[in-house]
């Protein structure tokens, strides 16, 4: 038989004191039963063996013996036993005190220690299940607490999202009008002393719209929603148009702006030609503000990585005032310049480089900067981009460009605006009826449903999104409703630049999207671009 566990042994124990009483009785009555054995063996041997003492002998030794049994069991069995079955009860999980015999013996102080053994563990699972009751209480009260502070981190996130929101569409509204009059006079007869004021406010109203662009930013990249598309453009053109974007301030600042492309730089490469506009702008800003009377070199490299892949770089050179080297660290810290007289002497919030730092680790890139006091600053970034294949034989466009003229006569074009803000109405219509474009203007999308059931015979529709009465938006799916106006395009046109709003213009059944303030050019490019689709389609 195979031997048990050390722990059925243990278990089997106790059974195995149900026979102690029995295993002393047998040796009690075996031992009698020898004496008495030894008397009439020597009483035979003598010869005087008498039958009859021998038969009570064996009465006698009987009778004792089964005396002796019944003492063994009440005080020694019965005691075990109760030990036994409390212990039994205790591996059961029972913790009642067991009843104890009243032996004045070890078996009694065994059962008083087991009783003692009892209380303590009682007290002990007691004491735990205090504990535990109170560990799952704060467990509790730190869950509530955590989500409440949760609720209310995701209610000051969205408090913070509407506000930015608000601000975004408040701000834009009324720029758009400055910005948008302030174009429109500048673009007439007017004296040089007035020109010159009119561009100073013009250039004051772009630098709050930059401050307004980079704080959406800001908030768009910590909230992890700025996004990146990955389409071709020609970054000799980009250069170009950064370069001229930023040509005035140079030559206020007596500072010449050079550019050098490598020739090995692809025609064309695949990425977010707007991100990348961004970050190269923001270098050039950064050194034309900081350069007085020098130069600016914008060089740019690159190379190829294999299957398609090509790590652009910029480095962006001036003779600029430089930066001492305890302050490198500090300049790509949010609302941080290298000195607090910068702000003062040249204006900035502090933002550019660091939204410029962010967006080039997005692209998964680095930037690194290496200045000298009085001898200039050099701003280096690596980017990785992707080389476009065949773009010219895929149709795909390079970057926004004016689209072909249309061929009927402009003054036959019908163009619906609809814009609540009369400013806004204004600027809008006027730009467009300079091109020569035939305007009605609606002030709600419930007017401007009332006039296309009026005269289907548009041929662009400019939405608003914020509007009373009945939104952009909800218009615009009414519109696409019905079938009459499925092809018709409509523009966004709206102050509201934050993440995911041009997603919900377009889920809506908007073509486009157009962020205010709305520069001419870009206007008339936009619906010039429209038109041009349409005709061909």
């Amino acid at each position: 038989m195979p031997k048990g566990s050390k722990n059925d042994r243990a278990v089997a124990r106790p059974g195995a004191l149900r026979s102690l009483a029995s295993k002393f009785s047998i040796f009690t009555a075996a031992l009698l039963f020898w004496v008495v054995a030894t008397f009439m063996a020597y009483d035979l041997r003598q010869d005087t063996f008498d039958a009859g003492k021998g038969l009570l002998l064996f009465v006698i030794v009987t009778l004792v013996s089964a005396a002796i049994a019944r003492f063994t069991i009440r005080i020694l069995a019965r005691p075990l036993g109760t030990l036994e079955a409390g212990i039994v009860s205790i591996r059961n999980g029972s913790l009642e005190p067991i009843q104890v015999s009243r032996t004045g013996d070890e078996i009694e102080f065994l059962g008083e220690s087991l009783n003692g053994m009892i209380q303590a563990l009682a007290n002990s699972q007691k004491e735990l299940r205090e504990q535990q009751g109170l560990l799952e209480k704060r467990i509790k009260e730190r869950t509530e607490q955590l989500e409440e502070a949760m609720r209310d981190a995701q209610a000051a996130n969205e408090a913070k999202s509407d506000f930015l929101a608000n601000v975004s569409h408040e701000l834009r509204t009324p720029m758009n009008g400055v910005i948008g009059m302030l174009d429109l006079v500048l673009e007439g007869q007017l004296a040089p002393e007035q020109a010159e004021q009119l561009q100073t406010a013009q250039s004051c109203a772009y630098s709050l719209l930059m401050l307004l662009n980079d704080l959406l930013d800001l908030s768009k990249i910590e909230a992890g929603k700025m996004t990146f598309e990955k389409i071709p453009f020609d970054i000799r053109v980009m250069v170009d148009e950064c370069i001229k974007a930023h040509r005035p301030r140079a030559v206020q600042n007596r500072t010449q702006l050079r550019s050098e492309i490598s020739s090995h730089v692809p025609e064309q490469i695949v990425g977010d030609p707007l991100r990348i506009r961004q970050i190269l702008s923001n270098l050039i800003s950064n050194a034309v503000k900081f350069t007085q009377g020098g130069a600016v070199d914008i060089h740019v490299d690159g190379e190829f990585a294999g299957r398609g892949e090509f790590r652009l770089q910029f480095k962006v050179e001036d003779s600029g005032t430089g930066i001492p080297a305890d302050k490198l660290a500090l300049i790509f810290d949010k609302f941080t310049q290298a000195d607090g007289s910068v702000s003062r002497k040249y204006g900035g919030t502090g933002l550019g480089l660091a939204i410029t730092r962010k967006l080039v680790e997005m692209h998964g890139g680095e930037i690194v900067v290496d200045s000298e006091v009085g001898q200039g600053t050099t701003f280096v970034v690596k980017l990785h981009c992707d080389v476009a294949i065949d773009e010219a034989a895929s149709g795909k466009s390079i970057e926004r460009s004016p689209a072909a003229p249309v061929d009927p006569a402009l003054s036959l074009v019908r163009i619906l605006v609809v814009e609540d803000n009369q400013v806004n109405q204004k600027v809008v219509t006027t730009v467009l009826r300079k091109r020569g474009f035939s305007i009605e203007v609606a002030s709600d999308g419930t007017e401007a449903l009332a006039k296309l059931e009026k005269s289907s015979g548009f041929d662009l529709i400019l939405m608003d999104v914020q509007m009373p009465v009945l939104d952009g938006l909800e218009a615009t799916r009414l519109i696409r409703k019905d079938p009459r106006w499925k092809a018709l395009p409509i523009v966004a046109m709206t102050a509201h630049a934050m993440s995911g709003d041009m997603e919900r213009c377009l889920e809506a059944g908007m073509n486009g999207y157009i962020s205010k303030p709305v520069h001419p050019s870009q206007l008339l490019e936009t619906v010039d671009g429209y038109l041009h689709r349409a005709l061909v389609h």
